[in-house]
């Protein structure tokens, strides 16, 4: 009985086994970073901090959007419940605009029972990077350390992420309400839209707000 001969592998084959190889630890990279953005939304704690941040969103003229105000309520709730003495408002403005996002926050939050005394707003960053560096200096220039970080859920890996790269020691209490998480589209894209900008910010140090907010719209 004649035995079959293995031939080696020649190169194109070996090329080819990288190449599925490469394939597979990208889509695992990919998958497992889209799972921890998915995880991570789903938190709520409610742990003391020194300070409760609160991500800018679009404001116009003063009023906060729908998706600002949700994170806003968030915070006011977190404030109510003794989470934390100082709410941070962060976000800078676009050139025409009359208010920065922080701004805009930090008049919403006095309109809704929160003293002026306990809000601080940083109005600057054009982007999520941007924003939580200068927060991170106020914070820090003022002995604080500790904060929980108060945006929309799919945001909220990458914020934090970002925090602690900076120096601070964050955990995140995300809204659970306004119009990104009503839908079920509308979920997904964001989660996509974070996976990647999370991945570019890891590889890079750098934002990607701009990029992902025009290729997904």
């Amino acid at each position: 009985m004649s035995s079959a001969v293995r031939t080696p592998p020649t190169k194109v084959s070996w090329l080819r086994r990288i190449a599925f190889g490469l394939v597979l630890v990208v889509l695992a990279l990919v998958g497992g970073t889209a799972f921890r953005v998915w995880q991570v939304a789903r938190d709520n704690d409610r742990t003391p901090a020194d300070v409760i941040v609160v991500l800018g969103a679009a404001q116009y003229n003063g009023k906060p959007s729908d998706i600002f105000s949700a994170r806003l309520e968030k915070a006011r709730q977190l404030y109510a419940a003794g989470v934390a003495k100082t709410v941070v408002t962060a976000g800078g403005k676009k050139e025409a605009d009359n208010y920065t996002e922080a701004a805009a926050g930090a008049r919403w939050l006095t309109q809704h029972g929160v003293p002026r005394s306990a809000t601080l707003a940083v109005g600057e960053g054009s982007d999520t990077l941007r924003s939580l560096r200068a927060v991170a200096e106020q914070v820090q220039a003022r002995g604080w350390h500790t904060v929980v970080l108060v945006s929309d859920p799919w945001h909220s890996y990458r914020a934090r992420t970002m925090s602690e790269d900076l120096g601070l020691d964050a955990w995140v209490a995300p809204t659970h309400s306004g119009p990104i998480v009503q839908e079920r589209s509308t979920q997904v894209r964001y989660i996509v839209r974070e996976t990647g900008a999370l991945l570019f910010y890891e590889l890079t140090k750098s934002p990607a707000d701009e990029l992902f907010d025009t290729v997904l719209g």
